[in-house]
């Protein structure tokens, strides 16, 4: 991705998108370039509701409070971060031990690891980002901030839920002292001022598949983190990340058994969405993830996710499939004949991505080359991917 830099020796205002700067400080402006739009947005047919589809929705609100909301947990009931975390109410010799055996526990965590921590908990970080997303959705958004709609109250609650999680892996990394949090903080901050672009648009078909699957893979990413944690000897940050792989798992539940439920009232329309986004491939929510160094972050990230096994191009297929399989899918009849060609792209399309991968791999053993990257999260140290 590029990077515009703003030269300041020019009082007029800039625009690009989204950014505009009026009379800028006198030192030099960054920001980044978005990418090409197009390469991620759905037909325009396909990118809002017709009145109809709409009305879809509000006629299943007496469904979604009966089968969607029993799926959050109370707020009495939930785990809170600070039950993982040295308590600092606690005489000052007490809390340090804690934190010095907390410092003792991540010691040995290694740097392939730390980098893949810290890129799952700036992705919850951002979660400002997905409730927006999730609000632009035609005919399930949160119209008053405090809208009495199902859809609208398990928007909020969902977000409440998600917002333990950044905030616990985050306090715990600080504690660490392994990780340069100024660099944290600031790919933070470049992530919810790039936003995301995930190709669902105003259409709530796509936007609860693209859910489904994201929860899917966070809950897979989050429980091979937990796995990681245990054998390199930390358990409690193993439990730290399976609660939170436990919470995704719920939450995937829930949009799932949304997207379900539109593929039996709605069979070609919904097929048709799930087909699209799949043909756009699902954007990880990170991916404009950036740090003021490095342009190709993300990749860089993902890669090191995929060597250590955390996320991989396995995960991607094995999650359409389960997905296939949970909404039956192979099974559908009576679809319009496009509906049908996209239940055909889409029940094959696993098969085929593990064939590319396979191939992909073998070609990237014969050319194998060692590439170091620094990751200004780990204080600049080199990881070879």
């Amino acid at each position: 991705m590029q990077t515009l830099v703003f030269s300041t020796t020019n009082p007029s205002a800039w625009n690009t998108h989204g950014y505009t700067i009026k009379n800028p400080p006198k030192s030099t402006a960054v920001f980044r370039r978005l990418p090409n739009v197009s390469a991620v947005a759905s037909p325009p047919a396909l990118r809002t509701l017709p009145p109809e589809k709409v009305q879809i929705f509000k006629s299943l609100e007496s469904w979604a409070t009966q089968n969607v909301l029993p799926l959050l947990k109370p707020v009495e009931k939930s785990w809170q971060p600070t039950e993982f975390l040295p308590n600092p109410a606690q005489n000052f010799d007490d809390f340090t031990k804690e934190v010095h055996a907390l410092r003792h526990r991540t010691s040995d965590l290694p740097d392939e690891f730390l980098v893949v921590l810290v890129g799952d908990m700036i992705t919850e970080e951002a979660l400002p980002t997905y409730q927006s997303m999730i609000n632009r959705l035609d005919g399930v958004k949160d119209e008053t901030g405090a809208c009495t709609s199902p859809w609208a109250i398990w928007t909020r609650a969902w977000t409440a839920e998600e917002n333990r999680h950044g905030d616990l892996l985050k306090t715990y990394l600080y504690l660490s002292g392994r990780v340069d949090m100024t660099m944290i903080d600031k790919t933070i901050q470049y992530l919810l001022s790039s936003g995301m672009n995930t190709g669902t648009n105003r259409n709530p078909y796509f936007g609860f598949v693209y859910t489904s699957f994201q929860e899917r893979a966070t809950f897979v990413s989050h429980g091979n983190t937990a796995r990681l944690a245990k054998e390199r000897g930390d358990p409690v940050l193993a439990k730290i990340c399976g609660s939170i792989a436990s919470d995704e798992k719920r939450h995937e539940s829930a949009y799932s058994r949304i997207v379900e439920k539109l593929v039996e009232v709605d069979p070609s329309g919904a097929m048709l969405a799930i087909g699209e986004m799949m043909r756009m491939k699902i954007t990880m929510p990170a991916h404009l993830m950036y740090d003021g160094q490095d342009p190709n972050l993300f990749a860089h990230f993902s890669a090191v996710a995929q060597r250590l096994g955390v996320y991989t191009a396995g995960d991607y297929a094995d999650i359409l499939e389960f997905l296939i399989q949970r909404w039956r899918l192979e099974k559908l009849e009576g679809l319009t004949d496009d509906a049908r060609r996209a239940q055909e792209f889409v029940c094959g399309l696993a098969p085929r991505m593990r064939r590319l991968q396979e191939k992909a791999d073998e070609r990237a053993k014969k050319l194998r080359t060692t590439t170091g990257v620094k990751f200004s999260w780990i204080f600049n140290k080199e990881l070879y991917l």
